[in-house]
C-alpha cells in the first residue's frame, strides 16, 4: 500500500514538472475574455428576466 501511495506523488510530482504556466500577458487577456463574457450573460440573463416579467403582468394583469 504504501508502494502505491510513494508511485502517486511520484507521479503527481513528475506532473507538475509539466506544467506550463501562462505568462502575465496570457494570463490578464483571458481574465478579461472571462469578466466580459460574465457581464455579457448578465445582461442577456437581466433581458429575459424582464421579458418574463412583463409577459406575466400582461396574463396575469397586474403586478408580478
Amino acid at each position: 500500500m504504501f508502494q502505491k501511495i510513494r508511485q502517486f506523488l511520484g507521479d503527481v510530482a513528475l506532473e507538475g514538472r509539466r506544467i506550463s504556466w501562462p505568462n502575465r500577458r496570457d494570463l490578464v487577456d483571458s481574465s478579461l475574455v472571462v469578466i466580459v463574457f460574465i457581464v455579457l450573460l448578465a445582461i442577456v440573463i437581466m433581458a429575459c428576466d424582464e421579458v418574463i416579467r412583463t409577459l406575466l403582468r400582461l396574463v396575469l394583469g397586474g403586478e408580478a
